[in-house]
């Protein structure tokens, strides 16, 4: 079994760092894979461990496939650094290729471990019907066509590589197989709020144990030490955050107001929407006096467009050239990207919780969740995307009474 430790460091605090640190003085026998959720930071890694060099998989080989990449890599003992993307495809074979291959996996930001599968009910009895798959014990195996490139194509992929459960009969539920994290001597997860996270659900789910760490610097250097969440001076953070108070939050004031099935059954509600597009415009151009590069804004996918105010709409990108105007709107989930770390105002209007099926999945696996604790650490992910991550203060429309609530828990050490 892995030694897996979490480094639970709260944003800024030099996590990235102390992992570069480490590659950088770790003996030539060790060998890393650092997956990260984008590709400048994959760029970041290439260009700052000295002494060793990282390859990044491509699909310039007989598969035309960057998993065959990946593979062949492990295989040749290269050191790694690629994506979250391309390391949810693990299969058998990459598990078998890294059992005593001594390799050290870090974790930049936490997976998605567990997610749902978009497919209908009727498809699976479809499927079922046809032969392509059979179900057992809530495992699903793949028992048609092993080539199949229809419509179900993901769903092939999933279940070939062992991954896919039926759930309550009536939803798929994808699952990233927990023998890759056994595969490796040592593991380091890097994030922040762990306690609230999916992977580390996950993790009590497979009877993984994990040790707690938080980073520090001494000097010129980074240290690992006990995690204490007293020692990150989050009212030092929250004070660098100027949460808007006025009568544009009445669109919060219910405690499941504006979550993803509010937001979603006010979806065509004109009147609704407009209310939400004068509140935007409202806060950036009177409350803030903002230009639309210095903002960003996030809510459901579904009304992203629908409420874009005059003069803070998405601008176009413009087709080959070198630099492209910076985005207005953003995901509700960002994470990890320094793309944004100029922009002063921002607005959520969301209520996160986590998706009710992966709720779910959890609890009737017998492992507790925080809806709040995973709803603020996704928040405070989303904020320092932001200039506060240079020290900066910052302007926040924070509609969701829930959600400004769990923020002032946060700070004052609640959560």
């Amino acid at each position: 079994m892995s030694n897996i430790n979490v480094i639970d460091s709260i944003m800024g605090s030099g996590k990235t760092q102390y992992a570069i640190q480490r590659m950088n003085e770790a003996s030539d026998l060790e060998r890393f894979i650092y997956i990260t959720p984008f590709l400048d930071e994959v760029q970041r890694i290439k260009d700052n461990v000295k002494g060793r060099t990282f390859k990044e998989p491509d699909n310039r080989n007989n598969e035309g496939t960057k998993l065959r990449s990946l593979k062949d890599l492990i295989a040749r003992g290269e050191d790694i650094a690629s994506t979250h993307a391309l390391f949810r495809t693990a299969d058998d074979e990459v598990i078998e290729l890294l059992t005593d291959a001594g390799y050290t996996l870090i974790l930049d930001e936490v997976m998605s471990c567990v997610e749902p599968v978009n497919v209908r009910a009727s498809d699976i009895r479809k499927l079922e019907r046809a032969g392509d798959i059979e179900i057992s014990n809530n495992r699903v195996t793949w028992t048609g066509d092993p080539n199949d490139d229809s419509r179900y194509l993901d769903i092939r992929l999933t279940a070939q590589a062992g991954n896919l459960f039926y759930y309550r009969s009536k939803f798929l539920v994808w699952s990233f197989p927990p023998d890759v994290f056994k595969a490796f001597d040592d593991v380091f997860v890097m994030t922040y709020l762990f306690d609230g996270q999916i992977q580390k659900y996950y993790f009590d789910m497979h009877g993984f144990d994990f040790e707690l760490h938080s980073v520090k610097t001494s000097g010129d250097r980074y240290v690992l030490t006990p995690y204490d969440k007293t020692s990150e001076n989050r009212q030092e953070l929250y004070r660098l955050i100027d949460i808007h108070q006025s009568k544009l939050n009445d669109i919060g004031k219910r405690k499941n107001a504006l979550s993803v099935t509010y937001l979603s059954k006010r979806s065509s509600d004109i009147d609704f929407l407009k209310q939400v597009r004068n509140n935007l415009r409202s806060f950036f151009e009177t409350h803030t006096q903002v230009k639309r590069d210095e903002v960003y804004y996030s809510t459901l996918k579904e009304i992203e467009k629908t409420i874009q105010p005059k003069g803070y709409k998405e601008p176009r990108r413009k087709k080959g050239a070198e630099k492209q105007p910076p985005k207005v709107v953003i995901p509700h989930n960002a994470r990890a990207t320094n793309l944004y770390g100029d922009k002063r105002a921002m607005a959520y209007i969301f209520n996160r919780y986590m998706n009710q099926d992966i709720k779910v999945f959890f609890q009737d696996n017998g492992v507790s969740i925080s809806d709040d604790t995973y709803a603020v650490g996704e928040l405070l992910q989303w904020i320092y995307r932001s200039r506060i991550r240079n020290g900066e203060p910052v302007e926040l429309y924070l509609p969701s009474s829930r959600m400004r609530k769990l923020l002032k828990d946060w700070a004052e050490y609640q959560l």
